[in-house]
């Protein structure tokens, strides 16, 4: 649905969208979901996201979360041609964490989540130090949902979600200390029961990337080195809304771009039939100065008992890496 689902978030996969989702959910849950990432470098890249959920009564709702992004293989070298190769090596990031979800009133519901992080980019060697880091984050969110009221016919429901996610300290490979992709996420969506066969949802989001990185020059030994200083994620989340430096034009200079510029945007529609089937679409832009991401999504669903299949398709430009992707999705509920 175009990357958006912040004020939807209506499965065990709110940890990801919205953990305050969790709180409107009494069923216990898990799920899973595959992709292959970047299909088109045809690198062996794939995401893994494993996902479970727990109601109790009175207290709320509880989730658990694992993650996995396999990097592919990548040679070690020393110098050029056969006597350079040193071998091969493999990278990988992993994440986990527990989510949770709480009703504050019949409408309006907070959560909140941590997470370990682990990430694995290249082993050590005499000449540099190892390039893996580790970190911890959390997130905060809510969710408002109104109650149903009556559109001639029919009957609507509009929901508002924000999610503050992926705060914590910098990662740290080999000398470099980098921020974590601090993000916040706010969006709608407005669903539409036509009868108690059909309905249709639309929602929109909006994301931010919280980080603000300054530099400095440092001379030693008359070697002039530029030092990268990112602000700690306390402090990027007030001073990350100035301006910020985009991609690099064709003058070689770099662009900077205004507040708006940086927002990426995400609008979705499903549609479902008797809550058996779905049929989904959506549309993701990001700014050409902020990265280029621009790109179609299609998908549709089947539940059946306990059993939840979903599947995705990601329509991009053929030169784009994001071109052709696929995502697939099992979620078993108990009721």
């Amino acid at each position: 649905m175009g990357n958006s689902g912040v004020a939807l978030a209506d499965n065990a996969n709110a940890t990801f969208w919205n953990p305050a989702g969790l709180a409107f959910q009494q069923n216990t849950e898990i799920g899973l979901t595959h992709a292959n990432w970047l299909p088109q470098f045809n690198a062996d890249l794939f995401y893994e996201y494993l996902v479970g959920t727990y109601h109790q009564p009175g207290i709320g709702t509880f989730g658990g979360h694992v993650t996995f992004l396999n990097l592919g293989e990548s040679e070690r070298r020393d110098g050029p041609g056969d006597n350079g190769f040193q071998g091969v090596f493999r990278s990988y990031d992993f994440a986990g964490g527990i989510s949770y979800g709480v009703k504050l009133s019949e409408r309006f519901a907070f959560g909140t989540g941590v997470r370990a992080i682990y990430s694995n980019l290249s082993p050590s060697t005499d000449e540099v130090s190892s390039g893996t880091g580790f970190s911890a984050a959390f997130d905060l969110a809510a969710l408002y949902r109104t109650a149903p009221f009556a559109l001639g016919g029919a009957d609507g429901t509009l929901s508002f979600g924000a999610n503050l996610a992926n705060m914590g300290p910098t990662i740290t490979y080999t000398d470099a200390d980098e921020p974590l992709p601090t993000n916040l996420r706010f969006g709608t969506a407005f669903t539409v029961d036509f009868d108690e066969y059909n309905s249709l949802t639309l929602t929109g989001d909006m994301n931010k990337t919280l980080v603000n990185v300054n530099s400095s020059t440092r001379v030693e030994n008359g070697d002039t080195t530029t030092v990268i200083n990112p602000d700690p994620f306390y402090k990027a989340i007030f001073t990350s809304w100035g301006s910020q430096a985009g991609v690099i034009n064709p003058d070689n200079q770099a662009a900077s771009l205004g507040l708006l510029q940086q927002f990426t945007m995400g609008a979705g529609l499903e549609y479902w039939y008797n809550d058996l089937f779905a049929l989904r679409t959506g549309y993701f832009y990001e700014n050409p100065q902020n990265g280029d991401r621009q790109f179609l999504t299609f998908g549709a669903g089947l539940r059946y008992n306990i059993i939840g299949v979903d599947i995705s398709y990601l329509y991009a430009e053929e030169n784009s890496p994001l071109a052709n992707t696929l995502r697939f999705s099992l979620l078993i509920s108990f009721r």
